[in-house]
């Protein structure tokens, strides 16, 4: 969070204020910071520096478009895991090559997608997928490049709905069972297996996890080599943490160490999926408070943004720093309250007895480390329109995603025949009673 600091008591997003930001485009609002993109992009790159190692970006943290082109401008490809999130990569200009199609349930049109794009690789996640690939890829004339996707069976420690190297998860192809589906994905017409692909869950702040995964991997490449096959090619994913409150995950360079030490002996060319390490971070909500209500032993800031706007806490039980935008004196004295939002749900909730500076109405707060699964899993739900981006470079700003307006969230919904004369229904209904 360096590019978000207090300047002359005020939060800045690097040269700009956000209190500017917030009296031209309203709140909430979400605000993304260039420099620190570039500045956690720059610290990975530099961590495989020497290794035949490429960035696929997992466009499922942050896909507003232009947060894809800046990732496209410093030369990283995309990960996806739908028809939608391809065309957002390709159109935001990310090279065809250097894109990586995951996930448990593509349909036929979306791999007619991958296969007319001409994709890096199709990641595979089990039987049927792979005789549907090799179907559409024979219907179109083409040879695919696939990857299977293996599952480890190792606990990531992290929590249990971002977790994706169990046996109990839906992804991947079980270890024991993954020879005898690499050996038939080279028997194959129109596919060729160049490899594997492993990841293991999100948001892990250990690296045991990474060690034990990796190295049954690695033990597996050995099996299929002797066995005849070959293995170009390793997707590591992703899924090294961040500091959202108080965590301590590895550090890059550590993470990378350990890839090295594991990895690098196998001689393959390497793939990488970071997501919320390079936006995470670079990322706040900014929300204004609407009351402070006292209740029986609580004391509730309740903020305009909802869970609608910011999801993870609700779902993931996610614990973010929030901070006011106008710094507090250094000797304000804290007290405990809940931060909520206006949702009708209880679960509508960003912070429990958060201790925090006096706060009035009106007062406006960032909630930190919202730059990945912030927007882009927002809803409209209770009809709460989508709010906005803004992007921050230097001491200019843009709106690269405007407010919904309230008559888009009913723009698409069509009136049934029966419903467009009151009185004749009426009085179908009385002759029907």
């Amino acid at each position: 969070m360096n590019d978000f600091t207090y300047v002359g008591a005020r939060l800045h997003a690097e040269g700009v204020a956000m209190k500017d930001i917030a009296a031209e485009v309203g709140t909430p609002f979400y605000c993304y910071s260039v420099a620190a993109m570039d500045c956690n992009y720059e610290a990975f790159t530099r961590a495989f520096d020497g290794l035949p190692a490429t960035i696929c970006y997992s466009v499922k943290a942050n896909s507003n478009l232009a947060v894809l082109r800046e990732m496209a401008m410093r030369g990283a490809g995309a990960d996806v895991v739908s028809g939608g999130e391809l065309s957002r990569a390709l159109k935001a200009g990310m090279a065809p090559g250097k894109i990586v199609f995951s996930g448990v349930g593509k349909t036929a049109w979306e791999i007619d997608a991958a296969l007319e794009a001409g994709i890096f690789q199709i990641n595979v996640e089990s039987e049927s997928e792979l005789i549907m690939v090799n179907e559409r890829a024979r219907s179109h004339g083409v040879n695919a490049a696939v990857a299977l996707r293996v599952n480890p069976d190792v606990d990531a420690d992290t929590h249990e709905k971002i977790s994706t190297g169990k046996v109990e998860d839906k992804f991947g192809v079980d270890l024991p069972h993954a020879p005898d589906l690499y050996k038939r994905a080279a028997s194959m017409e129109s596919v060729t297996p160049v490899g594997l692909a492993v990841h293991i869950g999100s948001q892990l702040t250990r690296l045991d996890p990474f060690r034990e995964a990796f190295s049954r991997v690695a033990a597996l490449v050995v099996s299929l080599r002797e066995s005849g096959l070959e293995v170009v090619r390793l997707d590591l994913g992703g899924g090294l943490g961040i500091v959202y409150d108080g965590e301590t995950p590895p550090d890059i360079n550590d993470y990378a160490a350990l890839i090295r030490e594991v990895i690098a002996p196998l001689d393959c060319d390497l793939l990488f999926e970071p997501g919320r390490y390079l936006v995470g971070n670079a990322g706040v909500l900014v929300t204004r408070v609407i009351r402070i209500k006292e209740g029986h032993g609580r004391r509730f800031v309740v903020v305009d943004a909802g869970m609608n706007d910011l999801l993870r806490p609700a779902l993931y039980d996610a614990r973010h720093r929030i901070l006011p935008l106008s710094e507090a004196v250094p000797d304000a004295e804290e007290s405990l309250a809940d931060i909520v939002g206006p949702v009708c749900e209880t679960g509508d909730c960003f912070a429990e007895a958060r201790p925090l500076p006096p706060l009035a109405e009106g007062d406006l707060l960032a909630i930190c480390s919202a730059g990945a699964y912030g927007a882009v899993m927002a809803s409209t739900y209770n009809n709460r329109p989508l709010i906005p981006e803004v992007m921050v470079r230097g001491d200019s700003h843009a709106v690269v995603r405007v407010r919904q307006e309230a008559e888009a969230l009913f723009a698409l919904e069509r009136t049934p025949g029966w419903q467009e004369t009151g009185s004749n229904r009426d009085s179908n209904i009385r002759n029907t009673a």
